[in-house]
């Protein structure tokens, strides 16, 4: 486990705020930033547009800079072993169900990763979460308890609230960012206990809501690593001065196989993540010139559900 010097992400006079999210400026589409703006911010309507649009643009010109003052920074080095300590948490992990559920498809790895340097799609993370995952883990985390940080087998202890909102209609909410409809599914009768109705059951469908599976994920390709879950606790671990951490690693040898593991936009724009000279990487989040505090409303998600039921008759 390697260390830095911590660096604060969020300035000392926006923390006692009720939310403030920290976005990389100069990133497109500049339209989603100012949506975001109009859609999120405190006092947006107080706003100059063209002033935000300025400084967007400032960003946008720096990290044309770093094309050339960082040419090439995105490259990683092979990944780092896990240090041995870590070793039966990993072997835990590769046999729990949402590991083997998650990661079906692509040759998988669990090793130590770099987190400065890793490639970045996400623009925006909440920094009140970030600094109460700091406050979590502690600044000087022994092996077992970073690992359980960046690949933990608890369940989540965000509360949830269920609301039937009409007759056909449910309403799932959590101030989790990795709260998400996860399958549909069709259940047995004798998977069904404690449910009572008017005659026997013949299936039952079911549709999932719930959390993700939770690790810290990266996808590997070109040489370079992109951050794909868990850009709150990477962010945190940089924070904090940890330099390295242990990682889900998926690699892709392809653009078919990225389309089916992340995001149709990154995908669709796979050359500027995995091939531009300098795209943006998790440290970014820490650059006063690309950094932008903004305090917010605080968000929840929600998931709605709903469904129809039709009766016909038709040939046997």
């Amino acid at each position: 486990m390697n260390m830095i010097e911590q660096q604060p992400l969020l300035d000392a006079d926006t923390t006692n705020s009720s939310c403030n999210e920290i976005w990389l400026l100069g990133q497109p589409p500049l339209e989603r930033y100012l949506d975001f703006i109009g859609d999120t911010v405190i006092g947006a309507a107080n706003l100059d547009r063209k002033a935000l649009t300025d400084e967007w643009r400032t960003a946008n010109d720096y990290y044309d800079e770093l094309e050339q003052t960082e040419a090439g920074y995105a490259e990683q080095t092979p990944h780092q072993e896990l240090n041995p300590l870590m070793d039966a948490l990993a072997a835990k992990v590769k046999i729990d169900s949402r590991y083997l559920h998650t990661f079906d498809t692509l040759p998988t790895t669990i090793g130590m990763v770099e987190l400065a340097r890793l490639v970045v799609y996400q623009t925006h993370v909440t920094g009140n979460f970030i600094e109460s995952l700091k406050a979590r883990l502690g600044c000087a985390p022994d092996p077992q308890t970073l690992f359980n940080f960046c690949l933990p087998l608890t369940h989540p202890d965000a509360p949830v609230q269920i609301q039937q909102v009409g007759a056909k209609r449910y309403v799932f909410r959590s101030g989790s960012t990795d709260f998400r409809f996860q399958k549909s599914t069709l259940l047995r009768p004798e998977q069904i206990q404690d449910f009572e109705t008017f005659g026997p059951i013949a299936g039952v469908v079911g549709v999932a809501v719930g959390f993700g599976s939770n690790f810290l994920n990266v996808i590997r390709g070109e040489n370079r690593l992109l951050l794909h879950n868990g850009y709150h606790r990477a962010c945190a671990l940089l924070a904090l001065g940890i330099t390295h951490a242990p990682c889900v690693i998926q690699d892709v040898t392809r653009l078919d196989e990225l389309e089916i593991t992340i995001k149709r936009e990154v995908a669709q724009n796979s050359a500027f993540y995995f091939k531009s000279a300098r795209p943006p990487v998790l440290k970014d989040f820490f650059d006063p010139r690309i950094r932008k505090v903004l305090p917010t409303r605080n968000m929840q998600r929600m998931v709605e559900v709903n469904f129809e039921v039709r009766e016909y008759l038709v040939p046997a």
